[in-house]
């Protein structure tokens, strides 16, 4: 039986795919990476300030114990460096004449050496005169406050080379407001602040620039999408990828549900939609095509797969540890609150791919044509063993975040050179050939934790000039004009948050999104919710607030994940982002479910067996919301099943609420749950004879 992999299944894949996979590199590269790419000696620029990078950060923790203000302004200094090198002034308007220097993509100007040299020294200004700036906190000297000037200009200008101008616009619209609030009309006036007082918080302090994301992103995000460039780079994406085909392939829908398992895998170790597309994407949208998914429809069910890798723990793109440090709670209790819904929503994914394929009466991939589950898992299986190590330090021996990744990394370098001396003497060659592999793939690893790390750097550091704002004073008002809103209407301010997490998201990365969406509305959420007479933990708005900023990657008409996969497919981005936000509907239901019913996030759950209660229920909550969604069960929805399966899902998600709405009170949640999943059974009992009806005519 031929052993064949995932990449060449059907002749006649192979151009398709490889053609796919530059485009979508390409977009990669230009959203993630940078645009420039230099020649010659300046070709060494980049590589090498990013690794250096990389290994500042692998020191940090064991080697160069710095203060917490040292290592946030190297961070900075690092990330704004990398993004001058590496995006031009212009990078999608081609200036010709005496000024076509300003969209060079093939050499770093003069003019960019300039700026990040004058950029990096503003970001190290507070560490290199740290002792003299804590004697006047408060009170900024004129250097002080030229040197703040500029850095913030040159940190705006970095975040709309790298990010776009979002989030440089919605930070110039804040820092604006500082200023001219007590001029805005009375139900949005601000008291406003000085000039000096605002420089001073904003520069010279750790509450603006060089606040809580920035120091989340210099001491534990970096060590963790390090981890994921490395394992990336020793073939761990393309692992996962070959295992989920393995295990899934001939399945009914096979390669969409490897698709799932894959995305899954890889989401909880890179934290990127983007690079999620790109790494499972080029292997599984042909497959999809092939055995007869609609282009648009292969593409979406990558797009949703991968933009929900963010929801998987341990990193949760990143956000993870800035929603601990912002809720005052451990680590682990992050994790174990986003856990379910995670789980829940790719499980309810897997089930949309099996419905799509019931529909469109799909089969799966030839066994024939897989590679086999044992050799598979055998073959990469060394991939699994520093995230078992990373899980059982984090979970079990409750190290820190930043520990927990170091060890990991080391674990995989040492394996990464195990691994190319096992090939070196496979392929007839010496030691030395082997370590020379491994050194290359371990330096290609730290190039790529250093550049996929700048543009995070430079987010969580204009993001925190918005932080910076709302802590002067501005939080209290942005809580009563968006009560003023809302009308006190938990439900109304809900929408609203969600809609700008929405509006936001589709031009700033999910971390910044959640941020400053964070800073602006979780207090407010958590405010106003006893006037609805609901108590809702502040975790809870966090979460709600981070799925929604999620949501954003797949949202038309910037989803940049569905522009990714639309390339490989060759399909079309914009109907493609739609289709793919159909399917992540179902997470959409989820933060308000959460809200309501705080026991899916295991609030106040104290045993095994009620956890494994809420998890089974949530998951035939969100399948009853697919089979509504997606008017399909076992047979097509007529138009009052589909109403049918949407109060299934609400009897199963929000029993209170449900019995509340029938005047029953005193009835339990759980015979409530109980009751809806009776029903669920009850719409197979009917839907069976046409189920039977519909394979009788397709067998004829």
């Amino acid at each position: 039986m031929p052993d064949k992999s995932p990449r060449e299944p059907v002749e006649g894949l192979e151009t398709q795919e490889d053609q796919g996979a530059k485009q979508a590199q390409k977009l990669v590269e230009e959203a993630e990476i940078g645009s420039r790419v230099p020649t010659g000696w300046q070709a060494w620029v980049i590589p090498v300030i990013a690794a250096a990078w990389s290994i500042y950060q692998m020191l940090l923790p064991q080697v160069l114990l710095l203060e917490a203000v040292y290592i946030r302004a190297i961070h900075l200094a690092f990330a704004i460096i990398l993004v001058y090198l590496s995006y031009p002034l212009f990078k999608k308007r081609e200036v010709t004449g005496l000024f076509s220097f300003l969209s060079d993509k093939t050499k770093i100007t003069w003019l960019d050496f300039l700026l990040a040299g004058v950029a990096g020294l503003c970001a190290l200004y507070i560490a290199l005169d740290y002792e003299n700036i804590a004697t006047r906190q408060g009170l900024p000297t004129t250097r002080d406050i030229v040197v703040g000037v500029i850095l913030i200009v040159l940190l705006l200008e970095a975040a709309r080379r790298s990010l776009g101008p979002a989030l440089t616009i919605v930070a110039s619209v804040f820092i604006l407001y500082s200023f001219f609030g007590p001029y805005m009309p009375d139900v949005i006036a601000f008291k406003g602040v000085s000039f000096s007082r605002f420089m001073s918080q904003q520069t010279i302090s750790t509450e603006g620039i060089f606040g809580i994301p920035l120091d989340v992103s210099a001491t534990i995000v970096f060590l963790f999408v390090l981890l994921g460039s490395m394992m990336e780079k020793a073939g761990g994406g393309r692992y996962f990828v070959d295992l989920a085909f393995s295990m899934l392939g001939t399945f009914k829908g096979g390669p969409a549900k490897a698709a799932v398992l894959a995305s899954g895998l890889t989401g909880m170790v890179s934290g990127s939609s983007i690079a999620n597309v790109v790494t499972t994407g080029t292997f599984t949208i042909p497959l999809m095509k092939s055995v007869g998914y609609p282009a648009k429809k292969a593409a979406a069910v990558e797009v949703a797969a991968s933009t929900n890798g963010q929801l998987m723990p341990p990193i949760m793109g990143a956000a993870a540890f800035i929603i601990a440090e912002y809720c005052n709670l451990p680590y682990i209790e992050v994790v174990k609150a986003a856990f379910v819904p995670a789980v829940i929503s790719y499980i309810a994914l897997f089930y949309i791919t099996h419905l799509e394929a019931g529909k469109l009466g799909l089969h799966g991939v030839p066994r024939v044509d897989l590679p086999p589950f044992l050799k598979t898992l055998m073959e990469g299986i060394h991939f699994l063993i520093p995230l078992i190590v990373l899980i059982y330090e984090l979970m079990w021996l409750r190290h820190s975040p930043q520990l927990a990744a170091y060890n990991a990394i080391l674990i995989l370098a040492a394996l990464i050179v195990i691994k190319c001396q096992v090939m070196a003497r496979r392929e007839g060659k010496d030691w030395v050939w082997g370590i020379k592999v491994a050194l290359v793939t371990i330096w290609e690893s730290l190039v790529a934790g250093g550049r996929n790390m700048m543009g995070i750097g430079v987010a969580v550091s204009a993001a925190g000039i918005i932080v910076g704002v709302v802590t002067m004073g501005l939080g209290g008002l942005i809580t009563e004009v968006v009560d003023v809103i809302s009308g006190g209407n938990l439900y109304l301010l809900l929408i609203i948050t969600a809609v700008a997490c929405l509006l936001l998201g589709m031009g700033l990365p999910t971390t910044a999104n959640y941020i400053v969406m964070a800073s602006l509305t979780a207090k407010v959420i958590t405010e106003l919710a006893p006037d609805a007479g609901l108590e809702v933990h502040l975790i809870s708005a966090h979460l709600f607030v981070f799925f929604f900023g999620i949501l954003a990657d797949d949202t038309p008409p910037v989803g940049l994940a569905a522009y990714a996969a639309a390339a490989i497919a060759k399909s079309d981005p914009i109907p493609t982002g739609v289709q793919g936000f159909m399917y992540d509907i179902r997470t959409a239901i989820l933060p308000f479910m959460f809200i309501f019913n705080e026991r899916l996030l295991l609030i106040g759950v104290h045993t095994w067996l009620e956890a494994i209660w809420i998890f089974i229920t949530g998951v035939l909550a969100m399948f009853a919301f697919a089979c509504a969604t997606q008017g399909y069960f076992i047979a097509r929805n007529k138009w009052y099943e589909g109403v049918v399966f949407l109060l299934i899902t609400f009897m199963i998600l929000r029993p209170e609420g449900s019995a509340s709405l029938v005047g029953i009170n005193e009835i339990s949640p759980d015979l409530v749950i109980s009751m809806g999943i009776v029903v669920y059974g009850l719409m197979w009992v009917l839907q069976r004879p046409r189920q039977k009806a519909d394979q009788a005519a397709l067998a004829a």
